[in-house]
C-alpha cells in the first residue's frame, strides 16, 4: 500500500491508502478550494470552525449523493422489474 505525505490547509499529513496519486490529489485539491471559498466571506472566523463548516458540508454532499444513488438504484430495479422492452415474453 501507497504512502502520501502531502499538505493540506498548511498542515503535513502522512498516511498510507490503496488509492492512486490522482484521486488523493484531486481530493486535496477539493478541500483547499472549498476551504478557500469559506474563508472568502471575510468575516473572522477561526480556522477550526472553517474546518468544521468544511466537514460539514462535505459531509452533507455525500448524504445527498448516497441519497441520490439509492434513488437511482430503486428506480432502475423497479424498471427492471417492469420489463419494458418485452424480454420476459
Amino acid at each position: 500500500m501507497p504512502r502520501y505525505t502531502l499538505t493540506v490547509l498548511g498542515h503535513e499529513i502522512s498516511f498510507k491508502t490503496d488509492a492512486d496519486g490522482e484521486r488523493i490529489e484531486a481530493a486535496r485539491a477539493l478541500l483547499e478550494g472549498r476551504f478557500k471559498e469559506l474563508s472568502k466571506g471575510g468575516a473572522n472566523i477561526s480556522k477550526e470552525k472553517l474546518l468544521i463548516f468544511l466537514v460539514l458540508s462535505l459531509a452533507d454532499d455525500y448524504l445527498e449523493s448516497d441519497a441520490r444513488l439509492r434513488r437511482m438504484e430503486e428506480r432502475l430495479a423497479e424498471l427492471l422489474k417492469s420489463d419494458p422492452l418485452g424480454l420476459d415474453a
